[in-house]
């Protein structure tokens, strides 16, 4: 009887042992809180434990694991496993996919946003970029097209940006510094602050982050139709670690990145964007429209130095900046399905 008993108790540890060796937790590095930008970082580990069966979890953190401006540095250490990031935030760390943060490039929807960004991904001097951090980058978050809101008089001119202090970061502050405005680049999770004691007049944002920071809470004007650009914010995994996983769980997180995307596009078009209109005449924010001429002339004025600037400053680091630049305009306007 003993010696029945001792084998039932083994064989009851080692099945215990094996399956906590089948799960696998990976902590994920996110800021703020849950938002449309996050929305497929939460569908992704909602997908991913329900094909594994729950032996492969996520546990999504909005800033308690580290500060979005070092989730990179954290990724390559590999404090966590996931984080999200913006390309802005450190763009000498990233250069390959600032690129896509570029003023005018004249992207047109999330969905355009999102093929060109995962096919940028896939370049071999862009994952070779990322590499140097031990990161792999898994997906985009796709965005509109930034527009800003202020407190004060509005800019109704672009000569009226003159001075203007604006939180506005890559490819967007080059714009604002060509219409001789001051921008400031601060995380997203301090501009709340910044605007209600001065710092800064006015804040370059996608309508989700107006809403989630708060700007709009003390803004009395909003630019409709500026369109400056937008940012890159890839959610990236620690390389290590994916490799690290079977290939069971590899395939069920790699498998559901395209479904988390449309979830993420999906939520952005119908909830984000059908919100953000009424808001505005809720709290009777200003909104200004700028004419065609005007806009046009911005455009000339900013996007081919801009981008002029950026091949030569990146070919200088010994990346194929110009090849980079070329492929991304090159898929601008084809069919983004």
């Amino acid at each position: 009887m003993k010696k029945l008993l001792s084998g039932t108790v083994l064989a009851t540890m080692s099945l215990a042992f094996a399956s906590e060796a089948l799960a696998t937790e990976w902590n994920v590095s996110l800021w703020g809180k849950r938002r449309a930008f996050t929305e497929h970082v939460e569908k992704l580990a909602e997908l991913v434990a329900e094909k594994t069966g729950g032996e492969f979890t996520m546990n999504i953190s909005y800033g308690g694991l580290s500060k979005n401006r070092e989730n990179l540095d954290g990724i390559s250490i590999g404090a966590f496993e996931m984080a999200q990031f913006c390309a802005g935030y450190h763009a000498d760390k990233n250069p390959s996919i600032t690129v896509l943060e570029l003023p005018f490039l004249g992207v047109s929807s999330l969905e355009e946003e999102r093929k060109i960004s995962q096919a940028l991904y896939e370049h071999p001097a862009v994952a070779a970029d990322l590499a140097r951090w031990n990161a792999t980058l898994l997906m985009p978050s796709p965005l509109p097209q930034y527009n800003i809101v202020g407190v004060g008089d509005g800019p109704k001119t672009l000569d009226d940006f003159a001075g203007l202090s604006v939180r506005a970061t890559g490819g967007i502050g080059k714009a604002m510094e060509a219409v001789d405005a001051v921008p400031t680049s601060m995380s997203a999770t301090e501009v709340r602050q910044a605007m209600d004691s001065g710092v800064v007049k006015a804040v370059s944002f996608a309508p989700h982050a107006h809403m989630s920071f708060g700007t709009v809470e003390s803004a009395t004007w909003w630019t409709t139709n500026l369109n400056p650009g937008t940012v890159n914010c890839p959610v990236v995994a620690n390389t290590d670690a994916l490799e690290a996983l079977s290939d069971d769980h590899r395939e069920a997180l790699l498998g559901s990145i395209d479904e988390a995307l449309d979830h993420y596009i999906s939520f952005y078009n119908n909830n984000t964007m059908t919100a953000w209109g009424p808001l505005l005449e809720e709290k009777g924010i200003e909104q200004i429209s700028y004419s065609d001429d005007e806009l046009a002339a911005f455009r000339a004025k900013v996007a081919g130095p801009a981008a002029a600037s950026w091949v030569e400053e990146n070919s200088a680091k010994g990346l194929p900046a110009q090849e980079l630049l070329d492929f991304v305009t090159g898929m601008i306007g084809q069919d983004a399905s």
